[in-house]
């Protein structure tokens, strides 16, 4: 007999919900669909009282981002997160998460999804041994960076590091000593590659270390206004979106 999944849906958005629901009921026929909630407080009361298989849940919900879910209650299934919004991928890959759909959600990949799943899900069945099969053993974070101005070459370690910084489509690693490079990557693959304890992504144009900030004030909109160390007179402000986390970042 097949293995049958039970499946939550979580999404405050009445035609995603639906959406998700048409793409279960025609391609997944192992599984249904037994919950579906649009904010944090029913979904936490929702999973303390049911344990699904498999979660489809949206990062941006009707009361608080979905993180605070994982804060609140223990979440005892894989999460396949939904969002319109990709900057928030890394985040969601510290939890348990076993794949990342923007929207609108493509069938195919929500295809090799569901697929991920299944084939974790049989050959080992528990959420933490189904995370360990996804997932590498352990993540290395950059050490250094290959920097170059003019002809000389430099190793910048990242503890010489203060912040990078996106202009007019080119990055630059600013150093504790006030010099800056030009890197060849974008802030997106940097967000991956560096130890999330130590930095954090404000906005679309800087990715700083904690250690560079020099003084905060409280800014419109519950936003957070930085002063960098350097200062390179940059506005260094937290966006709407990740003010809520970034105050969650400093204060642990």
């Amino acid at each position: 007999m097949n293995k049958r999944y039970s499946v939550l849906i979580v999404e405050d958005e009445p035609i995603a919900a639906d959406y998700l629901q048409k793409l279960i009921a025609e391609h997944c026929p192992d599984m249904q669909v037994i919950g579906q909630t649009d904010s944090v407080t029913e979904t936490v009361a929702w999973l303390r009282a049911n344990h699904p298989d498999l979660i489809f849940m949206d990062i941006h919900l009707a009361d608080d981002l979905s993180f605070r879910i994982f804060e609140e209650c223990d979440v005892p299934a894989p999460v396949i997160f939904t969002t319109a919004f990709d900057h928030y991928a890394v985040k969601a890959f510290r939890l348990n998460s076993m794949d990342y759909l923007l929207k609108p959600i493509d069938k195919k990949e929500f295809l090799e999804a569901t697929e991920k799943f299944r084939k974790a899900s049989l050959s080992n069945g528990t959420v933490e041994s189904i995370m360990q099969a996804i997932r590498p053993p352990g993540q290395e974070y950059r050490e250094r960076f290959l920097v170059q101005q003019g002809t000389e070459l430099r190793s910048i370690a990242i503890s010489d590091t203060a912040y990078f910084y996106a202009e007019d489509k080119v990055v630059f690693l600013v150093a504790t000593n006030g010099k800056k490079y030009i890197l060849d990557n974008s802030l997106d693959k940097l967000e991956s590659a560096l130890d999330p304890e130590q930095f954090f992504r404000i906005n679309r144009k800087i990715l700083l270390s904690v250690n560079s900030i020099d003084s905060m004030q409280s800014h419109s909109k519950s936003r957070v206004k930085i002063r960098l160390q350097p200062d390179l007179g940059l506005e260094a402000v937290v966006s709407v979106e990740r003010s809520s986390d970034f105050k969650k970042w400093l204060d642990r």
